[in-house]
This record gives C-alpha cells, structure tokens and sequence, in this order.
C-alpha cells in the first residue's frame, strides 16, 4: 500500500512539475512575445520618426533645389543680359549699315520714281521709252536691295532676342560661319564704341563646306543663340587678353584675334585664338569654375566660361585649351602643339558632334 501511495506521489509530484514548466515555458513565451510586440512597436515608432524626418529633410531638399535652379537660371540671364549690354553698341553699329543703305536707295528710288513721273506726262512721241525701262529697272534692282539689307537688321535684331531670352530655344540648321562672323564682328563694334582706342586685326579662317547654300549643304543642328554665346565670349576673352597685353607697352605688339572653323569626320571645330599673354599654369585648372575671374571687380561676373562649358557639354561636345604663357607653356592634352613662333597666346577649341 505504501508502495502504491509512493508511486502515486511521485506521480503527482512529476505531473506538477511538468505543469510548473509548461506554466513557466507559457509565461516565457508569453513575457517573450510581448517584449518583442513592445520592441517592434517602439522600432516601428522609430522607423516612423525617420520616414518622417527624412521626408521633411526631403522636402527642405528640395525646395532648396528649387531655389538654386532659381538663382541659376537668375544668374544665367543676368550673364545673357550683361553680354547683350555690351553687345549694344555693336549691335546699333550693325544696324545702321543695312538702315543707311534702306534709305539711301529709298530716296535714289523717289529721285528715279520723280524721273520716271516727268518722262511719263511728256507727249508720247517725246517720251523717251529705252530710258524709262531703265529707271524701272533699276527701282526693282534697289528694291531688292532694300529688301535684302531690311532682311539683315531683322536678323539681327531676332538674334539678340534669342540671345536674350530666358529658355534655351531648339536646335536649329545653321551656318555656323554666319553665327562666328556675325558675333566676331558684333563684340569688335561693341567694344570699339566703349573704348575709342582700342584696335584688332581679326583674321577669318572658315570652312567653305560649312557655309549653307542653296541645297542646305552645310548645316549643322545646334541650338543657335546659345552657341553664338559662346563664340561671344571667347572672341570678348580674346580681345580683353590683347587689349591688357597691349596696354603693358610691348614694343611692336600687333593684337591678333582669329576664329576658325573646320568640318571634321563627325564633327565641327570652332577655334578662337588670341596673342595676348596666354594662361598660367596655377589657374588653369580654375577657368571653368563658376565665379571664378582673373579681370577687375566690376569687369566680369566669372560666369562666362563656366556657362560656355555647360552649353557646349549640352551639345555633347568639349572645350580643349591650348595655351602659351610669357611664363610657361601650358597644355590640357598631351598631343597639344606648342606655338611655333614662341609668341603667347591661347586658344579655346570648341569639338561639337555633327550627328
């Protein structure tokens, strides 16, 4: 019997102690599931704290991008327009050619018209026909010409409009050798107005395939006003670097600027190179940098370069610099010539694709 009550205790004893681990293991998992529903909880709170902080830092972001894309745009047209204030005495200069020319063969034409008016109220066996042929024949002639120089001050003045607006326009057909003399000769007038003494000799070197004809031979597609800002600035560059070293009293220096145009394989090249006293070496890395500027206060807004860079990237193109300073030679690429007549100078060599 006392056998019997010994294994029923100790029966018992196991069964209570089987369910004092069960109630243990229970209450384990129980404490370990809501540690870890309290744990994911407060991460899940945390988590929600960073998306929204990172949503706010989003949203600060961007508005700050929003501001600077402004101030970009900003400083962009405050350059268009200080290039297009400079530009303002060449551009009246070049103006008043085609103008003068309207009115001269306008009043040529009244002259002959008041001719033709006397011939014409003469009885007819006086009227001297072979002469009023003539006289209409060279009132259609100066017509024309009337015309053509009208046609010269309107593209003119839609180039400084293009030049001067906000948006950068669409790629156009355009004769680049058009776009290089036109602004070579606008920045020479622009300047020449300001400064009654300064003087250039500008050489012209373009490639005759590059000129449109009649069959649209010739065209390259690029985006006009924004290329004719570049040639601005380089050829402005050019002559301000001629102009100081003309001002530093060399004996027997004749300020040369030259622009070059050439059709490669699959590409055009526009060089605008100038004898002034070249590039240092230590800041020639630097000329690219937005603001950056070797003229006076006043003189530059240090934008010029950083933003023909830009556009002429955009075109998916590059600038090369070829430089000789009165200090030392200095190249951007291994295969860059050295000047051959030890003169300084440099050039700004803009590769843009054809296609």
């Amino acid at each position: 019997m006392n056998a019997i009550l010994t294994l029923y205790s100790a029966d018992v004893i196991i069964f209570l102690l089987a369910g004092i681990i069960v109630i243990v293991l229970l209450f384990g998992f129980i404490i370990y599931f809501v540690n870890s529903y309290r744990s994911k909880k407060k991460d899940f709170a945390l988590l929600e704290e960073q998306k929204q902080e990172i949503d706010h830092q989003k949203a600060i972001l961007e508005k700050t991008l929003t501001e600077l894309k402004a101030a970009q745009s900003q400083l962009i047209q405050a350059e268009k327009m200080a290039s297009l204030g400079e530009l303002t005495a060449g551009i009246a200069h070049e103006i008043q050619n085609p103008l003068n020319f309207v009115n001269n063969f306008s009043e040529v034409n009244k002259e002959m018209l008041e001719e033709l008016k006397s011939e014409r109220i003469k009885p007819d066996a006086e009227r001297n026909r072979n002469l009023e042929d003539n006289i209409i024949n060279e009132v259609i002639e100066n017509s024309l010409r009337i015309n053509s120089h009208g046609k010269r001050a309107d593209a003119i003045v839609k180039g400084m409009l293009q030049h001067s607006r906000t948006n950068s326009g669409n790629t156009e057909s355009t004769n680049i050798n058009a776009l290089a003399d036109e602004y070579l000769r606008l920045a020479y007038h622009g300047l020449k107005a300001k400064d009654k003494s300064f003087n250039v000799t500008m050489k012209t070197y373009f490639d005759e395939s590059l000129s449109m004809n009649a069959t649209g031979d010739g065209k390259i597609n690029v985006i006009p006003q924004d290329i004719g800002r570049v040639i601005l600035n380089l050829i402005s560059n050019a002559f301000y670097a001629v102009d100081e070293k003309k001002k530093s009293g060399i004996e027997n220096y004749e300020p040369i600027v030259s622009i070059t145009t050439k059709k490669l394989n699959n590409s055009i090249e526009i060089k605008v190179t100038d004898n002034g006293n070249g590039i240092r070496q230590e800041i020639l890395n630097k000329i690219f940098q937005p603001f950056f500027t070797t003229k006076p206060t006043g003189q530059g807004t240090g934008l010029g370069l950083s933003l023909s860079y830009d556009i002429v990237k955009a075109h998916g193109g590059e600038i090369i610099v070829e430089t000789l300073s009165t200090e030392e030679i200095a190249h951007t690429q291994e295969d860059v010539e050295s000047s051959k007549d030890g003169q300084s100078g440099t050039s700004f060599i803009i590769k843009i694709p054809i296609n």
